[in-house]
């Protein structure tokens, strides 16, 4: 039998090749744009600029937002970077693995107040004091990420009630008194939370008192029950990845950035030092308590005037003296 392949054969084999080549050459990437090469070089030298950001910030959003990831994976992303660039319409925040702190998030959500997705995992320096003015500014928020350090899974314990549709007891002279923090609170718009690392009693109570709230999706062709799943909200992928699809890693790769893994749910943290606990106690409790302190302040200022108009005749006749200029005018 002949083992030399036919004419018929060789021709098949070389238009699937011709085939192949051509599928692969469409399949190429396309070079990136010109904003992305130039991005690609302040990129680089990024540290050396973020002194002078506020005064070049003047730039299209999407080329800040490119910028912050930048800087996140670069290591240099802190207050200073974040405030200069934030921008009133970006829908997300990634501030994962930073040096960001209270302060500077504290700044941002009072400019970002359309935020959609934000990523706070694995941030040392941010308390439940800035994560409690984030949901409370950014109303639109339906995708969070905590957790994921030592530091930051305490956080987020702390700031799990946050997430509780409360009506609080209060006690007061008028309705007009209370204050919105102290009458409700709870991110009602919250749909997707990842946090990795959550712990079974922590799960159970987010399943019982926010029902609305989806933990750790895991990604399926079917979504989750019947719901597609944003890319945002699945943990093999980072918030920031579009902005910078089109620049050379290697800009951020000598800096040791790791790409963001799916680390397992019943991994342990680290206990954090005593210290730093009741540090942590006390700001959270010297947050929840300011507002009470400023409503028996305006009380204590209000009964003050009521007993000087009372107690002193000059006072109480110019009151009695507008009253009556008002009731001739009403009149009139």
């Amino acid at each position: 039998m002949d083992k030399t392949k036919s004419p018929e054969v060789v021709a098949g084999v070389i238009h699937n090749a011709f085939f192949q080549a051509s599928v692969l050459a469409i399949m190429k990437k396309k070079p990136p744009s010109l904003v992305s090469l130039c991005l690609g070089v302040i990129g680089r030298h990024f540290e050396d600029i973020i002194e002078d950001l506020a005064e070049i910030a003047a730039i299209p959003s999407t080329m800040k937002m490119a910028l912050v990831a930048i800087a996140r994976r670069r290591r240099l992303l802190n207050d200073d970077v974040i405030v200069a660039l934030a921008d009133s319409s970006w829908k997300i925040l990634d501030l994962s693995g930073s040096e960001v702190s209270d302060f500077g998030l504290s700044q941002v959500v009072k400019t970002c107040k359309h935020l959609q997705a934000v990523d706070i995992s694995r941030c040392s320096k941010l308390t439940s004091v800035s994560v409690s003015e984030l949901l409370q500014n950014c109303r639109s928020l339906e995708i969070l990420r905590w957790g994921g350090c030592p530091r930051s899974e305490n956080t987020a314990r702390r700031c799990l009630r946050f997430l509780k549709p409360i009506l609080e007891h209060v006690e007061g002279d008028s309705w007009e008194e209370l204050d919105t923090l102290e009458i409700a609170h709870g991110a009602t718009s919250l749909r997707w939370l990842l946090w990795p690392k959550v712990e079974k009693e922590q799960l159970e109570i987010l399943s019982e008192e926010c029902p609305r709230v989806i933990v750790n999706p895991k990604p399926s062709p079917l979504g989750y029950r019947g719901i597609d799943i944003p890319r945002e909200a699945r943990l093999d992928v980072s918030l920031d990845d579009p902005m910078v699809e089109d620049i050379d890693p290697k800009i951020w790769a000598v800096s040791g950035f790791v790409p963001i893994t799916s680390p397992s749910s019943d991994s342990s943290s680290e206990d954090l030092p005593i210290a730093e606990k009741f540090r942590l106690a006390f700001l959270e409790r010297d947050t929840r308590l300011a507002p009470k302190r400023a409503k028996n302040a305006r009380q204590h200022q209000r009964r003050a005037e009521k007993e000087w108009v009372t107690m002193n005749s000059r006072a109480k006749a110019l009151a009695l003296a507008s009253l009556a200029s008002k009731s001739l005018n009403i009149r009139n």
